[in-house]
């Protein structure tokens, strides 16, 4: 399970390193064999490329009704090889997607990770402190 948040910088040819605690689960459970995708929230997915496949089979699945929602998860699909230093190269497009700069954060989400730009990120926290929690969420507590 990946979890807790790490602030990151994305290098001049668009690399991120991996946290080192983060860079020996995925090597272990996939060979640094990863894949990113854009999610409709402003960030990147980060999965693990056999997590990442049990996905792309039921979003394959979808009717056509959901088609856009399809390319936005399919179409922005790139598979990424972790380099012996730990690092992944976040892909033009999908960094121009997100209107990701320098300054990134990855936050685990147990199975996959989400890669913000950090300024976007703490713009969206804020605006949901703001708003309140959901309802589906009345009954929770610590």
């Amino acid at each position: 399970m990946f979890q807790g948040a790490s602030s990151l910088n994305l290098d001049a040819k668009g690399r991120m390193t991996v946290p080192a605690r983060h860079r020996d689960a995925l090597s272990l459970q996939c060979e640094g064999r990863i894949t990113l995708t854009r999610h409709p929230d402003g960030c990147l997915l980060l999965f693990p490329r056999p997590t990442w496949e049990a996905h792309r089979e039921k979003i394959a699945a979808w009717p056509i009704q959901a088609r856009d929602w399809k390319r936005i998860f399919l179409g922005n699909a790139s598979d990424v090889e972790m380099d012996g230093a730990g690092r992944i190269l976040v892909a033009p497009e999908l960094r121009t997607a997100v209107n990701m700069q320098r300054d990134v954060m990855l936050l685990g989400m147990g199975t996959h990770f989400e890669i913000w730009d950090a300024a976007r990120l703490a713009e969206n926290e804020t605006k949901a402190i703001a708003s309140g929690a959901p309802d589906a969420l009345s009954n929770f507590s610590f």
